[in-house]
């Protein structure tokens, strides 16, 4: 239980993850969230602004970690910087290790939900700001325009999103069969190193 000294935001936070994670995040109330973390019902509003910013604020403490230290990790290399596979990887395996667990789904089925309509959570301050991943993404496909690297990992973003966090789902925390974590770091890096369709006709 947060204890009552906990900063004001951090108990919001606690109870809002208790509340979606025993109830499923359509069905809490920001009244409840407000009631659980024992404060007054504006709380929320004047903290987070909306619930929107809320449920960003819950999602980039709980997931932004798992990102940013993977990230840092195929960044830290030399010479060229990581080859596109371990890009992939780096956003893939995350979403994978997450689904394993009751919690990890209910926590991909939020993003999901909150991130696939403008393909970035709103008002987030840094997780799923796509620039990071694609500049490396540029670095190691040079031969693509800037638009493609930015089309192509919007792209890949919105698979992952779309096979992880299940956002058409009734009922996420239920176990369910995932492609293989391989196969989908393939079928990513795949996508990102497809010729280049500059210069070319449309359909």
């Amino acid at each position: 239980m947060t204890h009552p000294d906990t900063p004001t935001r951090e108990r919001l936070l606690d109870a809002a993850k208790r509340l979606f994670l025993e109830k499923g995040a359509d069905q809490v109330s920001l009244r409840a969230i407000n009631a659980r973390a024992a404060l007054n019902p504006g709380a929320v509003h004047y903290h987070f602004g909306s619930r929107e910013g809320l449920v960003t604020a819950l999602l980039e403490r709980e997931l932004k970690p798992l990102w940013t230290d993977r990230m840092r990790l195929v960044g830290d290399g030399s010479g060229t910087g990581p080859a596109v596979t371990e890009l992939a990887a780096a956003l893939v395996e995350p979403f994978a290790e997450l689904v394993a667990s009751r919690d990890g789904r209910v926590l991909c089925h939020l993003l999901a939900r909150s991130a696939l309509p403008t393909g970035q959570l709103p008002h987030a301050s840094s997780l799923f700001v796509p620039a990071p991943f694609e500049v490396m993404v540029g670095r190691a496909l040079p031969r693509l325009t800037p638009q493609e690297v930015t089309e192509r990992c919007r792209l890949a973003f919105t698979l992952v999103m779309e096979t992880y966090g299940r956002p058409l789902a009734k009922m996420p925390a239920e176990e369910a069969a995932f492609p293989r974590t391989r196969t989908v770091v393939a079928f990513v890096a795949a996508g990102l190193t497809a010729p280049s369709t500059v210069g070319r006709a449309h359909d």
